[in-house]
């Protein structure tokens, strides 16, 4: 029994099956949002679903020239980094089902895997379209990395711990703090927003330009679970952002706690919404320049006002 209750937290909730289904219906949230932004009527709320099923069903094709094991694999591989940071954040209540000090920095570097696996997706799959893409993976990869661990640090300062958590708990207790993370939290934002490489960011898979990017020789349920694993990084990414940030489940617990969950993991997929909407795809080389000379010094001071603060408060 004891092993069992672990294993139902890893394939239930609130790991694999409560991942998949909430990371489909706030794709469906995020299209319907955009949809309404834009005077169009937008998909039914089934569609992901559907094209799940639907994926699931469709043969899959391994390019000749790609290594067949590494190809079939990588797709779980994401899915599994995604899961295991999950385990690390609170979902339903003050604690997180698997805390420990540093979990901050562990869960940071389990959702730079997902990233890791696009790239190498694409650059085994032996395409031309599939290489470019994944190259601009991991430029956008160098590019977000550092302004999105800057934006994260400073919360962790203030709360003088690396704990999610602690640090959660901390601004349930000090409510009054929360604003003064506003730079950090739009720091954090727009850096998920390149890291899940959406609208304005979307830059590796181009449509127009290189067909798919690093999925372009991907079908069937392989690509079917790569989506997936994009869909559940979007749930762990407003996760964490609402930890580190936003208070958690500002102590609540149970079916309050999932409720405060939704509803503010709910509250970030519009603001990712509204960023996309808002906002033309730019060009790669913008997009380091961007994420250089304006989102990481944000971040860091961010970071230093935290640090001066720290102080302040003893």
């Amino acid at each position: 029994m004891e092993s069992i209750i672990p294993l139902a937290y890893l394939i239930i909730f609130p790991g694999f099956l409560f991942l998949a289904v909430y990371g489909m219906f706030l794709q469906w949230v995020d299209r319907k949002l955009c949809a309404v932004m834009q005077n169009r009527m937008g998909p039914p709320w089934f569609q992901p679903f559907a094209d799940f099923i639907k994926l699931l069903a469709k043969e899959v094709i391994v390019p000749d020239a790609a290594d067949s094991a590494m190809f079939r694999a990588l797709p779980y591989f994401a899915m599994a980094a995604v899961i295991t940071a999950l385990v690390s954040i609170p979902v339903s209540g003050p604690a997180a089902l698997f805390s420990y000090q540093g979990d901050l920095v562990a869960v940071i570097y389990l959702l730079t895997i997902p990233t890791v696996t696009f790239f190498l997706a694409g650059w085994s799959s032996t395409s031309p379209y599939s290489t470019v893409g994944s190259m601009r993976v991991l430029t956008q990869l160098f590019a977000y990395e550092v302004p999105l661990m800057l934006s994260l640090i400073g919360p962790a300062i203030l709360a003088g711990s690396w704990n999610i958590s602690e640090i959660a708990a901390f601004f349930t207790a000090h409510p009054v703090l929360i604003p003064s993370q506003l730079l950090g939290f739009l720091a954090a934002l727009i850096a998920l927003q390149v890291k899940l490489e959406r609208m304005p960011f979307d830059i590796p898979h181009a449509k127009n330009e290189i067909v798919g990017g690093q999925f372009t020789e991907y079908s069937g349920r392989l690509l079917n679970f790569f989506l997936l694993a994009v869909d559940m990084e979007l749930v762990v990414g407003a996760a964490l952002v609402n930890a580190v940030f936003l208070g958690g489940s500002l102590g609540f617990a149970g079916w309050a706690g999932i409720g405060v969950f939704l509803g503010k993991t709910l509250f970030i997929t519009f603001l990712l919404a509204l960023l996309k909407v808002l906002m033309a795809r730019i060009r790669i080389e913008q997009m380091i320049n961007f994420c250089w000379k304006y989102l990481a010094p944000v971040a860091m001071a961010q970071v230093a006002f935290d640090i001066f603060l720290k102080f302040k408060l003893g």
